[in-house]
């Protein structure tokens, strides 16, 4: 095990003992490789630099209370890289030669997931580019799709905690018909000035509303968006233009353990001030609980500045419950590492 203050990880990039690669060339995928230096060669004209052909999943590892290690749903990132690809026309890996390669990644990186009872994960980062060189507008014909990986600790450093929310109505996050429904690496530039000038107004996330319309909701800049009524049901946005958070149709499942309905539709953004609880969801932060939204001079509440919700909490506490093993698995969304070892501190 690493000699790492594992309880005051920050989310951010470290450096572990290798990443993994695996090119498309001629028309099909070769073996998956171990790779030490994090520094890649690609061709001056790669797609990837010129025309954007490069996305990106968000996944995570867990060290579980009885030592072995465990990966939250990664088929379904792999489903949605295979969809992202496609809408890019990109060339995807299987779902199978995706799973061997984080179930690699993983076990080559083993000392690097962090302890149970820590509160940290071990942060997938699977990588899909075009490196064909072109400098006409063309597809590329070869790709090369890596994962990397790394030890965090909460998203936010505040952890499990409200924070407070500002409508941005300056910029917009994705195009009605466009790609924000997949999760291509552009979404993340083209949103970066719009979150920054939330920031600097001293709101930690942004809340997007449609495009066309500006009257429904969107999503935060980089979560979806879910809401529980004062009736106790659980509200998230049905839109073109969405992100399909794993976290959000995760909790919408516990939703309906729990006896709750779900509904995913059009939210006018004049709902805002009738929700009961408001929260943020990704693989990242898990769940962000809002405590407050700012919409111009307005400014929505719910429940306390220094306290979450209890139906938020509730959920939280359920699906980190089962991503460490301490709740039954019921739906079976752990995949557990084949070689993982138990580790204790």
């Amino acid at each position: 095990m690493k000699n790492i203050d594992w309880r005051n990880l920050e989310f951010k990039y470290t450096q572990t003992d290798c990443f993994v690669s695996c090119s498309y060339t001629n028309g099909k995928w070769g073996e998956i490789e171990i790779k030490t230096n994090p520094e890649l060669r690609l061709h001056l004209a790669a797609t990837c630099f010129h025309y954007g052909q490069a996305c990106f999943e968000g996944m995570k590892a867990f060290r579980q209370v009885n030592g072995n290690v465990s990966i939250f749903r990664p088929e379904q990132n792999a489903r949605r890289m295979q969809a992202t690809a496609e809408r890019l026309m990109m060339q995807a890996p299987s779902e199978k030669l995706f799973l061997e390669a984080v179930d690699e990644l993983v076990k080559k990186n083993m000392e690097w997931v962090p302890p149970y009872g820590t509160g940290a994960s071990l942060y997938i980062r699977p990588l899909l580019v075009g490196s064909s060189p072109h400098i006409g507008v063309h597809p590329s014909e070869d790709f090369l799709f890596l994962a990397l990986c790394m030890p965090v600790g909460p998203y936010y450093k505040h952890g499990f905690a409200p924070v407070n929310a500002y409508i941005q109505k300056d910029f917009d996050r994705a195009a009605p018909r466009g790609v924000g429904h997949v999760k291509a690496a552009g979404n993340y530039a083209s949103g970066m000035m719009g979150d920054f000038d939330g920031k600097a107004k001293g709101y930690p996330i942004c809340l997007y509303l449609d495009s066309a319309t500006h009257k429904y909701i969107d999503e935060f800049g980089t979560s979806n968006f879910l809401a529980i009524t004062k009736d106790n049901k659980y509200v998230t946005p049905a839109s073109s233009s969405i992100l399909p958070s794993i976290t959000n149709s995760s909790l919408q499942v516990l939703a309906s353990d729990f006896g709750m309905k779900v509904e995913k539709r059009q939210i006018p953004v004049t709902e805002l001030p009738g929700f009961a609880e408001v929260g943020a969801c990704g693989t990242a932060a898990v769940i962000t609980p809002v405590y407050s939204i700012a919409d111009g001079e307005k400014v929505y509440t719910y429940g306390k500045q220094d306290q979450s919700g209890e139906t938020l909490t509730r959920f939280f506490k359920q699906i980190q419950g089962i991503q460490y093993g301490e709740l039954e698995d019921k739906h079976g969304w752990m995949v557990p590492v084949k070689a993982c070892t138990a580790v204790t501190v």
